[in-house]
């Protein structure tokens, strides 16, 4: 038997170039009472309780059993984490409430990356006895994705430009945002990439409910069900991938059921401006398509958060009626190494 389970609440922090003055559960608390009040829950209705977070963000292990604090953890609950963004925390609590064990979950993520060099914490993510040995860090390894679509003819750095100061004008919309409207393109970083092209470091938590079926319909007004939810991978290897293309986000795409209808809304989890260009190739977006309204990873990307964000803000648009359905996508690793894609819908209006 399937189920019908949809994203009925979604709550984000401000997100700030440095939370210094605010430990995780500080950061995380104000974010978990928001997204309980939005549906009238209390923690001990929730039947499945799921995070997303980086031992190596906070430099401690098992950092995670520290927000648990912010969550309550006793009377004991049924919860999880995953060492993940949390898109793949709210994909293992999809696939609790799929069983049936439950009708609702609580899912968050948070990421203080203010504290260390994000460009060298993510080094930990790549192959360790041929890449990582080598030390290129994730500005360096998004640089030679960027010269491979310009050598290809895909793009250009005006073209990269033009894409950062959309996505930064579409933010100044968002109270949430780090970087809203005119930002310089600046220096090069690396070559091809212009500071203008990377994504802010910041800090910053979010939070989504799921509810199933006639629990949802009770808790939101306009649910936003989701539909299908598939995620894959690439070759660890980088010299075994064709950069210009992201197979994995086009299969997630397919299984998903994203090729199925057109959709008006894609929240792309794209840090830098290069990736939209591989994305929407993949995803098949026409101009038609309103990508990341929100202004996405280039106004705010809070590592560990930013992919669960946009599941989050393609859901609220269909809270709010702004779109009928919608793709989110959400990405880890290097040079969009593992992708998860996401299609919500809301109700046909006049069914409400």
């Amino acid at each position: 038997m399937t189920r019908d389970i949809a994203v009925v609440a979604f709550a984000q922090t401000d997100h700030r170039r440095t939370s210094e003055d605010l430990s995780e559960v500080e950061m995380l608390m104000p974010v978990l009472h928001e997204v309980l009040d939005r549906t009238g829950l209390k923690t001990s209705d929730i039947g499945f309780t799921c995070s997303g977070s980086s031992d190596y963000l906070a430099g401690r292990a098992f950092s995670f059993t520290l927000a648990l604090d912010g969550v309550g953890a006793w009377p004991p609950i049924s919860e999880s984490h995953v060492e993940m963004d949390g898109a793949w925390a709210l994909y293992e609590a999809w696939t609790k409430l799929l069983t049936g064990d439950t009708d609702t979950a609580l899912v968050y993520s948070y990421g203080k990356s203010s504290p260390g060099s994000v460009r060298d914490v993510l080094t930990r993510q790549l192959d360790p006895y041929y890449v990582a040995p080598l030390w290129p860090d994730s500005v360096a390894l998004a640089a030679l994705q960027a010269q491979a679509l310009i050598d290809e003819g895909y793009t250009d750095e005006p073209a990269l430009a033009a894409v950062a100061a959309r996505s930064r004008a579409d933010a100044e919309a968002n109270s949430h945002a780090q970087l809203r409207g005119s930002v310089p393109q600046g220096d090069y970083l690396v070559r091809p990439l212009r500071t203008g092209d990377c994504p802010p470091i910041g800090d910053g938590a979010a939070a989504v409910i799921l509810a199933a079926g006639d629990r949802a319909r009770e808790l939101c007004e306009r649910p936003a069900w989701i539909r299908g939810i598939d995620h894959r991978i690439e070759a660890h290897s980088l010299g075994v991938r064709e950069l210009t293309d992201s197979p994995s986000t086009r299969l997630a795409a397919e299984k998903a059921g994203a090729f199925e209808r057109p959709v008006d809304t894609a929240e792309l989890h794209a840090p830098f401006t290069s990736q939209e260009v591989v994305l929407r190739k993949a995803l098949r977006l026409g101009d038609d398509v309103r990508v990341n309204p929100s202004g996405g990873a280039l106004a705010a990307n809070p590592i560990m958060a930013a992919g669960l964000i946009r599941i989050g803000e393609a859901a609220a648009r269909i809270h709010r009626g702004e779109s009928d359905r919608a793709l989110a996508h959400a990405t880890s690793g290097p040079c969009l190494q593992q992708n998860l894609v996401a299609v919500l819908e809301g109700e046909p209006r006049h069914a409400q």
